[in-house]
C-alpha cells in the first residue's frame, strides 16, 4: 500500500508515499502492517508535494520514524476491493502465473513483482536455473489472461532473447574480429 520515507519533524511525522491511485486512500482500509507484523494505525494524513506526511498512533517521536525509513506497509487482499471489470488486476494477482512465449515455450512461474523506481519487474523463475527479471511492460508481456493463470512474453522486448538487429551486429563483430586476428596470424606464418 505504502512505503515510509524519512522523519518530518520531531513529533513522530513520516514521510510516506502510497501505491493507491488516491494517495490519502492508503489509510482507508484500516491498520497497515509491515512485514514483521508491527501494527500501524493512520492517525492524520497530508499531502506534500509528491508524499504524504503521516502521523502514525504507534511512533511518538522523531527517533522511532527514522528508524522505520524504508518500511512497507501492507493490508490483507481480503479488504481490498474486487476488481470492477475483466481488465483490472492487483500486481499481487500476477505472481503464480505460468509465463510463456507466443509460440508455447514456458519460460516460468512468476514468483515476484518489483518497483525499484523505473516500473513494474516480473521476476521469474524458470524450471531450472535462477530467475530472470523482465519488464512488465505492454511491448515485454503483450498477453495476460489472470483467471487462466497464463502471461505471454514477447523474449526479444523483455531481454530474454537477440533480436535480429542484435544477432546481425553480433555477427559483425564477430567478423570483425576474425578480420583482425587473421593478418597476424598470417604474418606469424611468414616469420
Amino acid at each position: 500500500m505504502a512505503v515510509i520515507g524519512g522523519a518530518h519533524g520531531i513529533r513522530g511525522e513520516c514521510r510516506v508515499r502510497s501505491f493507491t491511485e488516491e494517495p490519502e486512500a492508503f489509510s482507508a482500509y484500516g491498520p497497515l502492517f509491515d512485514a514483521k507484523g508491527n501494527r500501524y494505525t493512520v492517525k492524520a494524513a497530508r499531502p506534500q508535494k509528491n508524499v504524504l506526511l503521516v502521523r502514525f498512533e504507534e511512533v511518538g517521536d522523531r527517533n522511532h520514524a527514522e528508524r522505520l525509513n524504508g518500511t512497507e506497509l501492507f493490508v490483507d487482499r481480503a479488504v481490498l476491493p474486487e476488481t470492477e471489470d475483466d481488465e483490472e488486476f492487483y500486481l499481487e494477482d500476477l505472481v503464480g502465473l505460468v509465463a510463456s512465449t507466443a509460440a508455447g515455450e514456458t519460460i516460468g512461474e512468476v514468483v515476484a513483482v518489483h518497483n525499484f523506481g523505473a516500473g513494474d519487474i516480473l521476476e521469474i523463475a524458470p524450471p531450472e536455473g535462477a530467475t530472470v527479471m523482465i519488464p512488465f511492460s505492454e511491448a515485454a508481456v503483450p498477453a495476460l489472461d489472470v483467471e487462466a493463470g497464463v502471461l505471454t512474453v514477447d523474449p526479444v522486448a523483455a531481454g530474454l532473447a537477440a533480436g535480429e538487429d542484435e544477432e546481425d551486429v553480433e555477427d559483425e563483430r564477430r567478423s570483425v574480429e576474425a578480420a583482425r586476428v587473421a593478418p597476424s596470424q598470417d604474418r606469424n606464418e611468414e616469420e
